[in-house]
């Protein structure tokens, strides 16, 4: 019999989510598939699979290499799939200017100096 287990399980033993229930509450939601069918949480995963999770504001891409039942150390924990997320896009665009919080409104000068800035002149 081919080795399997629970997808909120693995994915909480691989330590792509923090807990089981986020595991199985992301599967209820949809933001889980497995080879791209939405999966349950108690959808079983086997190596091979393709697990495809939204967790927090990312979609990871995983292959299951190994089925693990239990949550193992985070050295231990990536053995256990392959990443293949692709590369998040690099940022375009114009910078934003940041003040530190509290720091109020900009003064004449400082105005000035981020008008030209905007402008392209310094």
């Amino acid at each position: 019999m081919t080795e399997s287990t629970r997808v909120d399980r693995w994915l909480w033993s691989v330590r792509l989510t923090k807990t089981r229930p986020d595991a199985a509450a992301a599967c209820r939601g949809g933001h889980v598939r497995i080879n791209d069918h939405p999966a349950k949480p108690s959808t079983p995963v086997v190596p091979g699979d393709e697990v495809r999770a939204k967790v927090g504001d990312r979609t990871r891409i995983v292959e299951v290499v190994r089925v693990i039942q239990k949550r193992v150390g985070a050295a231990d924990a990536v053995t256990c799939y392959l990443d293949r997320t692709p590369a998040p896009p690099p940022t375009v665009g114009i910078p934003v200017a940041a003040r530190d919080r509290g720091a109020g409104r900009p003064t004449k000068r400082e105005r000035r100096m981020l008008d030209k800035w905007r402008a392209g002149a310094l």
